[in-house]
């Protein structure tokens, strides 16, 4: 049957052509299903600021962040920069869905140590998250070689301190380079960070072409 243009089904079929990962992200009905489809739109957002990280040697935590906010942002899903959530976050989203909305906090940093990472954990877990919303997200910047490293580098500080009454060790994640951790929060709930790395290295030869 030919569907009707311009009807909602054929919004659909042409959303689903051109960016499947944001159907996911509009017909999630579960905070497991909405974290899944969000991983692959953050991911989409990422891998656009590495493709242009040439372009971004000047920026810092503040101008990054504000670019991916951008790639993040679209009609339904409201991304602001440094809202005030119990003080200026780096990031607060927001997907509308009907009578539904999801939350999500993010901290941004450019990678220094595993300590500054922590710092912005305490400031993401600590001081800006009151446990309505869905999983943290804390991005790391990273502008020299060897992220793989870098990022592994974080993680086992993390499971060595277990900060922010973290109940584990950390966990594999779907996107390259970045893990997960749970924390034992002051609402009284088990809440989830996802630490995902970015790319924006770029070499001295690369720079002077």
């Amino acid at each position: 049957m030919e569907v009707p243009s311009g009807s909602v089904l054929d919004l659909a079929n042409r959303i689903m052509k051109k960016s499947p990962e944001l159907l996911d992200l509009f017909t999630a009905e579960t905070e497991q299903e909405f974290e899944v489809a969000f991983d692959k739109w953050l991911e989409r957002a990422i891998i656009g600021l590495e493709t242009n990280k040439l372009n971004f040697q000047e920026m810092k935590e503040v101008g990054l962040t504000g670019a991916l906010a951008l790639a993040l942002n679209m009609p339904g899903i409201d991304v602001h920069q440094e809202p005030n959530s119990n003080g200026h976050v780096d990031l607060l989203i927001e997907v509308w869905l009907g009578v539904r909305t999801w939350r999500k906090l993010g901290e941004a940093k450019v990678y220094d140590g595993p300590d500054y990472h922590i710092e912005g954990l305490k400031q993401l877990l600590g001081r800006y998250t009151t446990g309505r919303e869905t999983r943290g997200v804390l991005i790391e910047y990273v502008t020299k070689a060897n992220i793989a490293a870098l990022m592994k580098k974080v993680r086992d500080r993390m499971d060595e301190l277990l900060p922010e009454s973290q109940t584990g060790a950390c966990a594999d994640h779907s996107l390259k380079w970045s893990f997960l951790s749970k924390h034992n929060h002051s609402c009284g709930e088990n809440l989830e960070v996802g630490h995902i790395g970015c790319n924006l290295f770029v070499s001295d030869s690369k720079v002077a072409q």
